[in-house]
Formats: C-alpha cells, structure tokens, sequence
C-alpha cells in the first residue's frame, strides 16, 4: 500500500493548478494539505470559486504555509519568479518540490541544488512533465548520432513569457552530447530580415512560434542527403501533463538531490 503523501499546490487558479489540484484529489494516496496563492489567504480553497468541497487552508505567504501544513512535497507550475521563491521556501521546509516552472538561471539550479544535498532530499525541475514530450527529447538525443544537421521548432500559446522554450532548450542540450557543434546553412548565408534564422544554439537553430489556439508543441527536424527524421510532439490540453507530475511526485520522496528534466528520472 502506498503511503499517503500530502501536497501543497502553489497557484491552484491557474490553468496548471488547477489541473494539479484535480490530479491530487483524483490519486489515492495524495492528500491536498494547502495552497498558496497570491490572493484568497486566509479562506478555504472551498470558499473559492471552483473547488467546492476542498477545505484546505489557502496562504498568501509560502513560509506560513510551510510552517503550517505539514507537507511532504510542493507541486508548482506557477512563474519562474514565484517558482523560485516557492522552492527555496520549501527546501528551507524539508519539502520536496516538484517544479514546472522554466526560465531559471543555472545560477538559482545551482544554489537550490545545493540546498536540497544539505539536506537530503529531493526536487524535481522539468521544463516539461508530458510524458510523450519526454520522448520525444530522448529520441531526438538518440537521432543526433546519426544526423549531423537539426534545427527544433517550438510552438506555444501566446500568453508563453519565455522563448525559447524550456523544451527547447532542454532538448538542444540533450542533442549537442551526440553532435559536434557545427553551423548550419551555407557558409555565405546571410539574413535579409534579423532573426529570420531562429535562435543559434551551437550551429543548430531553434524557432519560436506563439499564436492563440495552441498549447505546446514541438517539432525537431533531421537532415542528411536524400532524407530527413521529423520528431514531434504535441500536448492538446493541459492534463497532458499530470501523469508526469504524478510519477515526479512519487519519485521525488526518494531522492536526496536536484533532478532537472523528467528524462533522468524515467526508465
């Protein structure tokens, strides 16, 4: 029988949250202990509009709630200013967070990577928490060895803050450990337009595509003479991303360090 595990959930309104809170009150041995969120501190999460039934404390300030609510793990999938407050408070805690926020500096990686070996236990950062996005990234990782020339397109709806994406990037990397860093396109190419070549990520180019009506996307493209290997994943809905959360959730109770990317947790 699994243990009961209880969770904070940091930005329960928000699109991600709330498909966190549903995931939490859906799996057996997750208990919802408390929120965070910006307003509403000080009522029930019941009193909100939306969650009938959930009477969990609701804290504007992540060091009460952490003090409070006797948590073993945080899940946050807010922004990367409040995503790094709420993990450092966390850790500070002995609270195992599980991170969807990109956009931290290798710099805050570092120091919350630090925090979490002093204290032996684990944290979870992913740029991405679909599993088929995670896939997608190992198969590219594989791919490199065989094509030298990639370029990555990444698609999102256009409320996104960061480009490139946290995939995106998270993905570059994974590839650059099987290719040499090479330029792409013909030696004398030249853009007539700034930027109409994409970001440059050690020769190989990254796109960045915001439009209304997507949600996450991305496509790698390969190519060699006489072919090309089209990798592509695309999560329809958030809840695409919950069964990622669900196996970090459980995955970081045994962990004594920072894990970054969902690949280096799944076998």
């Amino acid at each position: 029988m699994n243990k009961t595990i209880r969770i904070v959930v940091a930005g329960p309104r928000g699109r991600m949250g709330k498909e966190a809170v549903q995931l939490v009150k859906e799996t057996s041995h997750f208990e919802l202990a408390a929120v965070i969120d910006r307003k509403n501190g000080g009522k029930l999460l019941s009193d909100v509009e939306g969650f009938t039934g959930l009477d969990v404390p609701v804290y504007t300030d992540p060091q009460e709630c952490f003090q409070h609510a006797n948590a073993d793990v945080l899940i946050d999938l807010t922004t990367p200013e409040r995503g790094y407050l709420h993990t450092k408070t966390a850790l500070e805690h002995n609270v195992r967070p599980v991170v969807g926020t990109t956009g931290f500096s290798s710099e805050q990686l570092d120091e919350l990577k630090g925090m979490a070996e002093q204290r032996g236990i684990g944290c979870i950062i992913a740029p991405n928490f679909a599993i088929g996005a995670i896939l997608m990234m190992k198969f590219s990782e594989i791919a490199a060895k065989y094509f030298d020339d990639v370029e990555i397109i990444e698609l999102h709806h256009d409320q996104k803050l960061d480009a490139p994406s946290g995939t995106a990037i998270k993905t570059a990397e994974m590839i650059a450990k099987n290719r040499e860093a090479k330029k792409q396109g013909h030696e004398d190419e030249k853009e007539t337009i700034a930027g109409a070549r994409g970001a440059d990520f050690e020769g190989m180019r990254i796109h960045s595509v915001r439009l209304p009506g997507l949600i996450a996307h991305q496509q790698v493209l390969f190519g060699a003479g006489g072919q090309t290997l089209t990798i592509r994943h695309d999560s329809y809905n958030r809840a695409s991303f919950m069964s990622g959360v669900k196996v970090s959730v459980e995955t970081v109770m045994a962990l004594d360090t920072l894990v970054y990317g969902l690949e280096s947790i799944l076998d």
